[in-house]
């Protein structure tokens, strides 16, 4: 360790009941000794518990069937969420605005993250209804475990499979070590050519051998080649997915109107486009401490807070580039249609 992580280490220790996860930049997360004593395993289980303790408390958010389909699949899906005329108005409102917009390249991808704080909601009332919406709001409430609110975006991904390097999004892995919700509503038809969400069924919860396949990890992430796997978001190849006795994935080329809220801790990846598409949706996010004993007490549900996380989260990337003198791994593109080309 380098001497300043002496120093740290009160933070480190700190971080050990929190939802970090990064095995290369906390030490003691990343340590072998402690992982071979079970800190890692620990940590997860304990999570798994917490969320377990606080969905039951969470029963109102969604019904009986799309809870029973969560515990047993990590993910819910509904088909038809509008009706044609609110389909309709919602696609309106999206096509024919325009909005400030950050873009993010991933190899042969950007996704373009479009905020939606309370002045674009009052002019979008379609998009406000069904971003506030019991159905994508209470999805992700319910499998976050946390009645908190959720970050939104207008959600845009550019694929051009001839343009760059494969996207590392198409690697199955899992987002963090406890439970945490992702929610897509697809304005359009998703083809199976266009690289559709896709999801492990059953890999939310925690099987031996996926514990054991977790432990294994825990022993060598912070040395491991790939970044982001060395900070907790865990790579898998599919035959490692089968080895840990789980079904194949399930792909989610699904048409238009379609809502899937999955459990993102489960193994998952955008498989690989084979030709160039453009996918508009919008995005919902919810992750919270995993280890805290109550649903709610979320400041960003107070006055002039709600509804600001995304917006929020962009600037907070540009302050972080600026002060550390990094690039920023999403620019800014200017207010522009949501299917613009991309600018990065």
């Amino acid at each position: 360790m380098r001497a300043l992580d002496y120093l740290k280490m009160p933070l480190f220790a700190a971080g050990i009941a929190t939802g970090a996860k990064s095995f290369r930049d906390n030490p003691l997360l990343g340590s072998s000794r402690l992982n071979e004593r079970g800190l890692h395993v620990k940590r997860i289980k304990f999570a798994q518990r917490m969320s377990d303790w606080r969905r039951g408390k969470l029963d109102g958010l969604v019904d009986a069937g799309a809870a029973q389909h969560y515990e047993r699949h990590g993910y819910i899906r509904h088909d038809d969420v509008l009706s044609a005329s609110e389909l309709t108005a919602l696609r309106q409102e999206v096509e024919r605005g325009t909005f400030h917009a950050w873009d993010m390249r991933q190899g042969n991808a950007v996704t373009r993250f479009i905020p939606l704080p309370p002045e674009v909601l009052r002019e979008t009332p379609a998009l406000k209804a069904f971003v506030e919406g019991p159905l994508f709001r209470g999805g992700l409430q319910y499998v976050a475990s946390t009645k908190t609110d959720p970050i939104v975006f207008l959600h845009i991904v550019l694929t051009d499979p001839a343009d760059g390097q494969p996207d590392p999004q198409t690697a199955f892995h899992s987002d963090t070590f406890h439970a945490t919700a992702k929610a897509w509503f697809f304005l359009y038809d998703v083809d199976d050519e266009e690289g559709p969400f896709t999801y492990v069924a059953g890999s939310h919860r925690l099987t031996p051998a996926r514990l054991e396949w977790e432990r294994m990890q825990s022993l060598t992430a912070a040395k491991d080649e790939n970044t982001l796997h060395a900070r907790g978001s865990f790579r898998v190849t599919a035959d490692g997915v089968r080895q840990m006795g789980f079904a194949d994935p399930v792909r989610f080329a699904v048409p238009g109107n379609t809502l899937v809220i999955a459990d993102t801790h489960g193994f998952h990846a955008r498989a690989k486009s084979t030709r160039a598409s453009v996918r508009v949706g919008i995005y919902g996010s919810l992750r919270r401490n995993p280890y805290l004993p109550f649903t709610g007490f979320d400041p960003f549900l107070w006055p002039g807070l709600r509804h600001r996380q995304g917006q929020i989260h962009m600037k907070e990337k540009e302050w972080t580039a600026r002060i550390f003198g990094k690039a920023n791994s999403h620019r800014y593109a200017g207010k522009i249609s949501p299917t613009a080309p991309p600018t990065i």
